[in-house]
C-alpha cells in the first residue's frame, strides 16, 4: 500500500482541478467599474461609479467627471453599466431564523440565502434558536458553522444565545465569532431554548462586562399573570386575531425594556432590543440611551439600540382577517395608530435599523388557530421593497433606505468597518434596483423553502435586478447565478471582522483558516469628490456590459461552486488511486 501522504498527494493532483467553492476560494480576477446614473449613499445621490479592486474590495468612489477621465483612457477593465438604475450598498438583515440544522424541513441555508440574493440581502446574521442545536454552546456554534460553510449564497453571521446556565460559554463563543447573544424574557416556543429569568440577567450581564459584544433581547415580559396560550380570558373565538392580539397587550413589550434598561447602570454591554412593536418602548430606551451617553458610554447610539421589522411597518391589525395565522408573529401586529407612530420615529430617526425577523415553518404549522398556530413571518426576500413600498409613500429618499437596511444593521453587527456602505476599503457587495419598478408577490416568484406569505398577492414598488457579493454576480432578474458564493463572517477576539473557512480534524476540534482584512478607512464616506485611489488600469470602452446582456456578464462573473460534489469525487479518486497502486505493488 503506498502511504498515506503520498496517494492523497496524487489523488489531489487528479482531481484539483475540479475542485472550488469553500476549499479553493475564487476572487474576481479583474477589475471591475459599476455605473449608475443614481449612486446612493446614506446622504446623497450622485452620477458616477464603483471601482472594485481584483479581490472584491471598493477600491474607489468616482464622481462622473472622474468617470469619464478613467474612461478615456484605455485598458482593460470591465464597465457594468446599470444605466438609469439605483447603486446601492447590499442590504444587511441583521435578524433570521435559517432552522438549520435540526429544522431543515422549515428552512435551510441554500434557500435562505438564495432568497436573501433575490432580495438584495448581501449578508444576514443566523439567529440561535429553532435550529437544533440552538447556538448556546460552542460546541453548537461548531455545529451550525459545518452546516452553513458549503451552502451559502450571500454571507452569514451568527448570533450566540443566551439561555439559563450557560454563563460559562459565552465567552468561548465570543472568541470564535459570534456578533453577539440573543435571550427571551418569556418562553421562546422551542423547548431548546428556554427563556431567562430576571434572577439570571444580573449574571449574564456580569459575564459579559467588558467585552464589547452585544446583548439583544425579545422584549415581552409576563404583566399581571397574562397567559400568552389565551386561557380563561376572552378567548371565545381563537380564529379571530384580535384574541390573539389581547394575549400580548404593548405593556409586555414596556415592562420587559423597562426591566432591561435598569441594569444598564451596572453594565457597559451594548444592548439591542429586536422587534420592537410597541411604540411606547421606543421613548424608554432614549431615556436609557441619554442616561449611558452623559454618564460616558461612546459605543454607537451609547450602546442602546433598537430594531423594528417589515410587518411592523406594512401591516395593521385591522387588516387581518379570521383564520389567517400567516399574520402571526410575536411580539404581534398592532394597530394602524402604532404603525404610523413607528414611522414616526423612523423619520425623526428615533430606530437604528430595519430587520426582516423571517421565521418560517412547514405549513402544517400554520392553521387557522391563532393561539395554536406557529409564530413567525417569512420576508427576508421582500424586505427591501416592503420598505421602500411604505417609504416612498410618505417622502423617504432612498438614502434612508440604506440607512435602516444597510448601515445600521453593519454598526449593530460590527461590520461597519466591513460591509454595509459604498466607501473605499468594504467589500464590493451591490445591488442594482429599480426604485420605479413594481412587482405582485406569488408562490413562483418566492425562493425561500415553504411558500407562506402575508403578502401573497401584495403589490410591490421596487425591484432588486442584480446582487453582487464582493463583485461577483450572485443574482440576476429571477436567476441565481452560480453557486455558493457567500462566506462565514466571524469576529476574532479583538472583535475585528474576517472572513473564515471552518475545517475541522479527526477529533472533530476546529480551526479557522483567516482571510486578513486590510481595509481603507475613510471617514468621509460621503463625500465622493474626496476620494482618491490610484490607476493603474484603464478600460477600453468596448468592453463594457450592459444589465441586459445577462448571460455574457455572468459567465464573466459568476463562478459555479460545486465544493460538495468535488470532495465527494476526490475521495473517490483518493480510494481508487490507492487501489490501483496496491495492484502494481
Amino acid at each position: 500500500m503506498l502511504p498515506l501522504h503520498v496517494s492523497a498527494i496524487i489523488a489531489l493532483l487528479i482531481c484539483a482541478p475540479s475542485i472550488s467553492g469553500r476549499w479553493l476560494k475564487v476572487d474576481p480576477v479583474e477589475k471591475q467599474l459599476f455605473l449608475s446614473r443614481r449612486v446612493v449613499t446614506e446622504s446623497c445621490e450622485f452620477d458616477g461609479g464603483v471601482l472594485v479592486d481584483e479581490k472584491g474590495i471598493i477600491e474607489g468612489i468616482l464622481t462622473r467627471e472622474k468617470v469619464e477621465a478613467f474612461l478615456t483612457a484605455k485598458n482593460n477593465i470591465k464597465v457594468i453599466d446599470g444605466g438609469d438604475l439605483a447603486l446601492m450598498a447590499g442590504v444587511i438583515d441583521s435578524h433570521v431564523h435559517v432552522n438549520e440544522p435540526g429544522r431543515t424541513s422549515w428552512e435551510g441555508y441554500v434557500t435562505a440565502t438564495q432568497a436573501a440574493a433575490a432580495g438584495g440581502i448581501t449578508t444576514i446574521i443566523d439567529m440561535p434558536l429553532n435550529s437544533i442545536p440552538p447556538t448556546t454552546t460552542l460546541e453548537n456554534l461548531k455545529t451550525k458553522i459545518a452546516a452553513a460553510r458549503e451552502e451559502v449564497f450571500v454571507d452569514v453571521g451568527f448570533w450566540g444565545g443566551i439561555v439559563p446556565g450557560n454563563e460559562m460559554e459565552l465567552h468561548d463563543m465570543i472568541r470564535a465569532g459570534v456578533v453577539g447573544f440573543k435571550g427571551f424574557l418569556v418562553d421562546s416556543g422551542v423547548v431548546e431554548f428556554p427563556n431567562v429569568h430576571q434572577i439570571e440577567l444580573g449574571k449574564v450581564f456580569s459575564v459579559l462586562n467588558g467585552t464589547g459584544t452585544v446583548l439583544a433581547f425579545h422584549a415581552e415580559l409576563e404583566v399581571n399573570h397574562t397567559n400568552t396560550e389565551c386561557e380563561g380570558f376572552d378567548c371565545s373565538d381563537p380564529h379571530l386575531y384580535s384574541t390573539y392580539l389581547a394575549s400580548h397587550p404593548p405593556e409586555m413589550e414596556l415592562e420587559a425594556v423597562s426591566l432591561i434598561a435598569s441594569y444598564l447602570p451596572q453594565t457597559d454591554v451594548h444592548v439591542h432590543i429586536v422587534h420592537v412593536s410597541a411604540a411606547g418602548v421606543v421613548p424608554i430606551l432614549e431615556k436609557a440611551r441619554l442616561e449611558r451617553i452623559h454618564a460616558g458610554n461612546k459605543g454607537w447610539r451609547g450602546g442602546v439600540t433598537a430594531e423594528t421589522c417589515h410587518h411592523y411597518l406594512t401591516l395593521s391589525s385591522e387588516q387581518i382577517p379570521a383564520g389567517h395565522s400567516e399574520y402571526k408573529c410575536s411580539p404581534p401586529i398592532r394597530n394602524n395608530t402604532n404603525k404610523e407612530k413607528l414611522w414616526e420615529y423612523i423619520k425623526d430617526h428615533r430606530l437604528d435599523l430595519i430587520a426582516s425577523d423571517h421565521s418560517p415553518s412547514v405549513a402544517s404549522l400554520k392553521s387557522s388557530n391563532f393561539m395554536e398556530s406557529w409564530g413567525g413571518i417569512s420576508s427576508v426576500q421582500f424586505g427591501l421593497s416592503l420598505f421602500w413600498t411604505q417609504a416612498k409613500a410618505r417622502g423617504l429618499k432612498l438614502g434612508e433606505v440604506s440607512h435602516y437596511l444597510s448601515a445600521g444593521p453593519a454598526h449593530l453587527c460590527g461590520l461597519q468597518e466591513r460591509k454595509g456602505a459604498l466607501r473605499p476599503g468594504l467589500d464590493a457587495d451591490l445591488i442594482f434596483f429599480d426604485p420605479n419598478a413594481s412587482f405582485v408577490v406569488t408562490p413562483d416568484v418566492i425562493l425561500y423553502k415553504n411558500k407562506i406569505s402575508p403578502y401573497m398577492n401584495t403589490v410591490l414598488n421596487g425591484k432588486v435586478i442584480q446582487t453582487y457579493i464582493r463583485g461577483q454576480l450572485v443574482y440576476s432578474e429571477g436567476q441565481i447565478i452560480g453557486g455558493p458564493k457567500g462566506l462565514l463572517i466571524l469576529k476574532d477576539e479583538k472583535h475585528s471582522i474576517i472572513n473564515s473557512d471552518l475545517m475541522f480534524n479527526g477529533n472533530s476540534s476546529f480551526y479557522l483558516q483567516l482571510k486578513e482584512f486590510k481595509g481603507l478607512h475613510n471617514p468621509n464616506n460621503n463625500m465622493p469628490n474626496d476620494t482618491t485611489f490610484e490607476i493603474n488600469d484603464y478600460p477600453k470602452n468596448e468592453d463594457s456590459y450592459k444589465l441586459n446582456n445577462i448571460q455574457q456578464l455572468s459567465s464573466r462573473t459568476g463562478n459555479d461552486f460545486t465544493a460538495i460534489s468535488s470532495k465527494y469525487i476526490c475521495g473517490v479518486v483518493y480510494i481508487i488511486t490507492n487501489y490501483v497502486v496496491y495492484l502494481f505493488l
